[in-house]
């Protein structure tokens, strides 16, 4: 099998193309919620190993807030939403149309609210993943995890028992327009090998 860090432009533009796909519907989803017109873009996609990603994500010595989700289906493995904390505050705060408030900590309200988020995101990419592919992929219901983001990283991949420390790692911009915001986030994606070697062959690499 042809290894991930080897795939060619042309290859990583068509993963691009998927998370643009995916990125798309859930702005569409986000925007009906909030009231508020929202794009997201995609600018960069990487697969790089685990242990370098912490600082793609954020400064090592903030925490993070990460939607954790379960893929089952045809393909498997573990998906994850991280935003920096003052990002999350701050999406939370729109998705439930609060008031800008000063405070360094998710309310409960707020917690859910980001969580519906990463439902949102994540379940859109994973549709756009299962169409690219043609195969059934569904989501988990989503999990809260706020920890610096070296042990949020360690314990999705502790808790999925992968041996496999290559992830897909799209860096999402969120846009939104009515209050001349950006916040940026990452969507990572960790399949187990099967599923791995499953994107691969639908490539024709494998």
């Amino acid at each position: 099998m042809q290894d991930l860090l080897d795939l060619k432009p042309m290859q990583i533009d068509a993963l691009r193309e998927v998370a643009n796909i995916g990125a798309g519907h859930a702005a569409t989803a986000l925007s009906l919620m909030t009231g508020q017109t929202i794009m997201i873009s995609v600018p960069t996609i990487n697969i790089t190993p685990l242990e370098d990603v912490p600082p793609h994500i954020g400064d090592p010595g903030e925490p993070v807030a990460a939607v954790l989700m379960n893929m089952v289906g045809d393909l498997t493995g573990r998906t994850l939403l991280v935003f920096p904390m003052a990002t999350a505050i701050r999406l939370s705060e729109i998705m439930i149309r609060k008031p800008r408030v000063a405070t360094g900590e998710l309310t409960e309200l707020e917690q859910s609210a980001i969580k519906e988020a990463g439902n949102i995101l994540s379940g859109a990419y994973m549709n756009a993943l299962s169409d690219f592919m043609g195969l059934m992929i569904m989501p988990s219901p989503p999990s809260l995890a706020i920890d610096m983001a070296q042990a949020v990283l360690t314990t999705a991949y502790l808790q999925f028992g992968s041996d496999r420390d290559l992830v897909f790692c799209v860096e999402t911009e969120f846009v939104m327009q009515d209050v001349q915001e950006r916040l940026s986030g990452h969507f990572l994606l960790l399949p187990d090998m099967a599923s791995l070697r499953a994107i691969l062959r639908a490539m024709r690499m494998d």
